[in-house]
């Protein structure tokens, strides 16, 4: 007879760093559970029954349960190489004196760059809505900023600002998308197709949580909108009466 036992354990990165939301299978009984924000796990299994560690972005990773249960199993996870971007070089023709003048044309502007410090390009490519201040103040020393008193007599400037805030918010979802399996949520009470809407309604009701998918804190997230969940399925639960 085979008896059954609760195996518990941590998943971490290399770097010792906790892993939320990996995917846990026991692949002899096909039972999933996932690692909450502590990156801890319990699952049934019975001895030599195979555990799998799956989560994206990292290599999947197997243990066979041994017959002891009370040992807590350290599962750390690897994570995939990315590929770097690849490095245009100038054709190369076989004479020194060419190469090295095309090689010295290509990396000058960098050079340049480098040598007086200007950043790189940071953040979304944008037009920047126009402001009330912007506006005001060069009208005020006798300067008409035509394009902008029209941005902001049309309505344009206010609408690219939603616009803005909607595309930022669809962006924070897709992260934790990405990131999590539906599954994390459905086993909740979260339906499939309210997920989304789920975690809108966390980024708003606890702004805190859209701060650490900012600073790509997955753990942090996962814990903040957790909280979340009791109130929207009440919320869920009143618009069904």
């Amino acid at each position: 007879m085979v008896l059954s036992q609760t195996v518990r354990g941590k998943v971490t990165d290399e770097d010792g760093i906790v892993l939320p939301a990996v995917t846990v299978i026991n692949i002899s009984s096909d039972k999933k559970t996932y690692t909450d924000a502590a990156g801890t796990f319990s699952i049934d299994a019975s001895a030599q029954d195979e555990i799998r560690f799956v989560r994206p972005g990292f290599e999947r990773a197997s243990i066979r349960t041994g017959q002891n249960s009370s040992e807590e199993l350290d599962i750390k996870l690897i994570r995939i190489a990315r590929e770097i971007e690849e490095v245009k070089v100038p054709n190369i023709t076989g004479d020194l004196t060419k190469d090295a003048r095309s090689v010295a044309k290509a990396d000058k502007g960098r050079a340049v760059q480098d040598a007086v410090g200007l950043p790189q390009p940071t953040g979304k490519m944008r037009e920047k809505p126009a402001e009330v201040k912007q506006v005001l103040v060069p009208i005020l020393l006798g300067q008409l900023n035509v394009k902008g008193m029209y941005d902001l007599i049309s309505g344009k400037a206010r609408k690219q600002k939603r616009q803005y805030r909607y595309d930022d918010l669809q962006e924070d979802i897709l992260w934790i998308r990405g990131r999590v399996e539906d599954d994390y949520f459905t086993k909740e009470g979260i339906p499939e197709e309210r997920i989304s809407e789920f975690i809108a309604f966390s980024f708003i009701a606890k702004p805190q949580s859209r701060t650490f998918v900012k600073s790509k804190n997955l753990s942090g997230a996962l814990l903040s909108m957790d909280e979340m969940i009791p109130v929207f399925k009440a919320r869920l639960q009143e618009t069904k009466l």
